[in-house]
C-alpha cells in the first residue's frame, strides 16, 4: 500500500475528534474559540524554522517543568529522602540554611534538566516523517507536532511532541494537531501492515487541561512512567 502524499492541510475538515478549525511537553491548553478554517495549515517543518520550533517546546517545558518538580517533590518519599539529605549535610556544612536547600534546589534541576533534555528538543526524522508545524496563513508557526512508532508492533505510533505557541493557544491549533496526528498514524498503520491503528500521547501529571482535553476525544488514560512509585507522565491512548 503506497504511503499517501501529505502535503499541507488546508480548510475546514472531519476528523475522529470532531470538526476542526484550525498549542508542555501535551503541555499547553488547547481549548477555546478557534482560528478560521482557512488561516491555518499544517505541513513539514522547514530548516529555517528550526530555531524558531526549538524556542516553542523549550517555551513549553517551562511552562510545566515547575508545576512537576512541585509534585514529584512533595510525595512522601521525596520529602524523606530531602529530609535524609539535609540531615546529612548539616554535618558537613555550617549554614543550617544551606544544608536545608541544597538538596531542594539539586532535586529540582534535576528534575527540570530531565524534562528537558526529554521534550525541549527536536527528535530526529522517524518512520513517520515530520516534524510538523501548524503555520497561518500570515505565515506564523504557531505549533509543532512530531510522531514515532510504538517500540514494538500493534504499540501504533507515539506523539513525543506537541507543543503550540503561548500566543496561539486557546484557538484550536491543539485539536488540529492532534486530528493530523490521528489521520498520520492511521496512515502509517495501513501501509505497514499494523493489526491496529493506535495513538499514544503521554502527558505531564500537572497539564490537566490536556488530559481533559484526551479524554473528551476518546482517549483513555493506560499508565505511564515516574519515579518512586509515583506517577509523572500519564499516557492516554485511542484505537483509531
Amino acid at each position: 500500500m503506497p504511503f499517501p502524499e501529505w502535503g499541507t492541510i488546508r480548510g475546514d475538515f472531519q476528523s475522529p475528534i470532531g470538526r476542526c478549525t484550525t498549542s508542555a511537553p501535551f503541555w499547553g491548553a488547547c481549548l477555546g474559540a478557534t482560528m478560521a478554517p482557512n488561516h491555518l495549515s499544517v505541513r513539514e517543518m522547514r530548516e529555517d524554522e528550526k530555531p524558531l520550533v526549538l524556542e516553542m517546546l523549550k517555551a513549553g517545558v517551562k511552562d510545566t517543568e515547575n508545576r512537576v518538580a512541585l509534585h514529584a517533590l512533595t510525595r512522601p518519599p521525596a520529602l524523606l529522602l530531602l529530609a535524609a539529605a539535609s540531615s546529612g549535610l548539616r554535618f558537613i556544612l555550617a549554614s543550617f540554611a544551606l544544608a536545608l536547600l541544597l538538596p531542594v534546589f539539586l532535586a529540582v534541576a534535576a528534575v527540570k534538566l530531565g524534562l528537558r533534555a526529554r521534550w525541549g528538543s527536536l527528535p530526529p526524522p522517524g518512520g513517520l516523517g515530520g516534524p510538523w508545524v501548524a503555520v497561518r496563513g500570515s505565515g506564523d508557526v504557531c505549533g509543532v507536532l512530531a510522531l514515532a512508532p510504538g517500540a514494538n508492533v500493534g504499540d501504533g505510533a507515539r506523539v513525543t511532541r506537541l507543543s503550540v505557541s503561548r500566543w496561539h493557544r486557546r484557538r484550536g491549533v491543539g485539536r488540529r494537531l492532534l486530528a493530523f496526528a490521528e489521520a498520520r498514524a492511521r496512515a502509517w498503520a495501513g501501509s505497514m501492515g499494523e493489526p491496529r491503528a493506535r495513538l499514544v500521547v503521554p502527558v505531564a501529571v500537572a497539564a490537566w487541561g490536556v488530559a481533559g482535553l484526551l479524554e473528551a476525544c476518546g482517549y483513555q488514560a493506560e499508565g505511564g512512567w515516574g519515579c518512586m512509585g509515583y506517577m509523572l507522565v500519564r499516557e492516554f491512548s485511542k484505537d483509531l
